[in-house]
């Protein structure tokens, strides 16, 4: 079990760092309806995380079961997302903004205001399945859980574990806002022009980091 939170930890930073839904719950809840979008953002967001690594979970364990090649098969899997992340990384870091130059934000930013708590839903939902990063960490850490050998008991409790932490930069704001109120408002701005401006830097070294130790386990373990 220890083995597997380790390998799930890293990947769950990944996804916990990306600037785009912490702006977006940010924005969400500095607006009148902060209480009703917050919190629908938030379930959005926990909603994705949880379905793509249940179901990269249950499709690779059922691709091992089926078979002999168990490592064969995670190994695989493991190699094909660390050259995904690194190719992301790389592609985040170009495309980054440059000093002084203001970061270009989402066109749906703009329609923030008007956004509603079902809105709030569905948007958090396709942040989290739309991101070209998100899928493939998730299938990173359904591959761990897979590969580690748990029961059917401990492979749930490591994908709450991994969901929680991946969505742990989102929560907080929300639960926060819940028990504070707009007392909370200065340090949420103050969060997120920080993430404007260095969110994709972070990201970047994170993927490269991740994405290098993937590509490693998976080497060891193709045949």
């Amino acid at each position: 079990m220890a083995a597997v939170v380790g390998g799930l930890l890293p990947l769950a930073v990944v996804v916990a760092v990306s600037p785009v839904p912490v702006i977006a719950v940010v924005l969400l809840l500095l607006t009148d309806r902060a209480a009703d979008t917050g919190v629908g953002f938030l379930l959005g967001w926990v909603a994705g995380i949880a379905g793509a690594t249940t179901g990269s979970l249950f499709l690779l364990g059922s691709a091992a079961d089926a078979g002999t090649a168990t490592r064969s098969v995670l190994s695989w899997a493991a190699l094909v997302v660390g050259v995904l992340l690194l190719v992301l990384g790389v592609r985040q870091w170009r495309t980054r903004p440059r000093r002084g130059e203001r970061p270009a934000l989402p066109t749906w930013v703009g329609a923030i205001d008007r956004c509603t708590a079902p809105r709030a839903v569905g948007l958090g939902l396709a942040l989290s399945l739309a991101s070209p990063k998100n899928l493939p960490v998730c299938l990173a850490a359904g591959a761990t859980i897979a590969g580690g050998g748990l029961s059917r008991g401990q492979e749930w409790w490591a994908l709450v574990g991994f969901t929680a932490v991946a969505t742990s930069t989102v929560a907080v704001p929300v639960l926060a806002h819940a028990v504070l109120g707009s007392r909370v408002a200065g340090p949420l701005e103050s969060l997120r022009r920080w993430l404007t401006a260095h969110g994709a830097g972070v990201t970047t070294a994170l993927l490269l980091a991740v994405g290098a130790v993937l590509i490693g386990q998976g080497l060891g373990g193709v045949r």
